[in-house]
């Protein structure tokens, strides 16, 4: 990896002075908790240092703030899934309780399929949950949701499309 130039180590550091602390408040007023902030407010200055170019950068607070709200709904989102998981499996029998290793690869997996799956519509993400999770048919799809199996087939060539598209990245 190239070292970066010192124009863009000022340009970022200058960046950071200006706006790291006018982040972390607005971070701390949506998460509630100045650790979370902090860690949102990083990120998005990390997402801004692997631009290509920083200095086309009209507007850096409308930017970070851009940036630093995916940050936080991608959070919160991940945070949704897993306590998701987590009451299926409380209301799972003990037999079936995965170890806590295998729950930690569960819950990564899930992710990873939610990352993928970014984008698509909710009745996308429905659909091809219940194929690939639940195993269910289309025909069951169909009627679970009240979707013609026609247009279950087209949300599943969606999700996967998606799903393929990703796995290319």
């Amino acid at each position: 990896m190239d070292s970066p130039s010192p124009f863009k180590s000022t340009l970022i550091a200058q960046l950071f002075q200006q706006n790291y602390g006018w982040l972390c408040r607005r971070l701390s007023r949506h998460t509630g908790c100045s650790h979370s902030a902090e860690d949102l407010a990083a990120e998005a200055f990390l997402q801004v240092w692997l631009l290509p170019d920083p200095a086309a950068i009209r507007s850096p607070r409308a930017l970070l703030a851009t940036i630093a709200q995916r940050l936080m709904y991608e959070t919160w989102r991940r945070k949704d899934l897993e306590r998701a998981y987590l009451q299926v499996l409380a209301e799972a029998p003990d037999q079936v309780h995965p170890s806590p290793h295998e729950q930690w690869m569960l819950i990564e997996s899930l992710q990873a399929i939610d990352r993928l799956l970014d984008g698509l519509s909710g009745q996308a993400k429905t659909v091809f949950v219940l194929s690939q999770l639940e195993g269910l048919t289309y025909l069951q799809i169909s009627e679970r949701v009240g979707l013609s199996q026609a247009r279950i087939h087209q949300l599943m060539k969606e999700a996967l499309r998606c799903c393929y598209r990703g796995l290319a990245e």
